[in-house]
């Protein structure tokens, strides 16, 4: 009870008698003294006080079981979780490792790549002189290297879309993650080489 700021001579203390923060924090006491491995918390913030939502916060953030977490409180979403399910539109959802302000960001540099993205055609020998000639290889090769990761990404956001997918092995959960995660980084890598063979030309 201790960790939820709840001194010693409050122990014995009758409920009626606890203000409304101390009623949240003896809730959250409670919820979290059960050894289970899964939470589900829809909308935990509403009518939190400070003092027990930083509890809350620092309290999940050490919680190794699994957290499905429903909240508009985007700065208690960037502090708690370590991926966002993101609804896309026509019955789609995906999952983006990081929180609400990363899955922003991740937008915001995925659209403007998008713009810039790569035309699958032969560069001509003239606007290519200043590639070497492994260049030029490494340069025609990038349209079809990115589409295929683009293809490893989309499938593994279809798998995590899936209900089933949270319901396996929570070490079989984090590996799926960290995969998306090191694709993702691996189609940002090859974006910004292809940016930099295109500005050589």
């Amino acid at each position: 009870m201790k960790e939820f700021l709840f001194s010693s001579d409050r122990f014995n203390q009758p409920v009626s008698s606890l203000s409304g923060g101390e009623r949240n924090r003896l809730l959250l006491a409670k919820l979290f003294a059960k050894p289970v491995n899964l939470l589900v918390m829809d909308e935990p913030t509403n009518d939190l006080d400070i003092e027990t939502l930083e509890l809350l916060e620092a309290v999940l953030a050490d919680y190794p079981g699994t957290l499905i977490l429903i909240s508009h409180d985007r700065a208690f979403i960037n502090q708690v979780v370590t991926s966002v399910l993101v609804y896309e539109g026509n019955g789609k959802f995906n999952e983006f490792v990081g929180g609400y302000d990363d899955y922003k960001k991740h937008q915001l540099t995925r659209s403007e790549q998008q713009t810039k993205s790569p035309v699958s055609k032969r560069s001509s020998p003239e606007k290519a002189k200043n590639l070497s000639f492994n260049e030029q290889r490494e340069l025609s090769k990038l349209p079809q290297q990115i589409e295929a990761v683009e293809k490893k990404i989309e499938a593994l956001h279809s798998q995590m879309a899936s209900p089933e997918f949270y319901q396996q092995d929570a070490k079989i959960i984090s590996e799926v993650t960290q995969l998306l995660a090191k694709e993702e980084a691996l189609l940002n890598q090859y974006f910004t080489r292809w940016e930099e063979l295109e500005e050589k030309k």
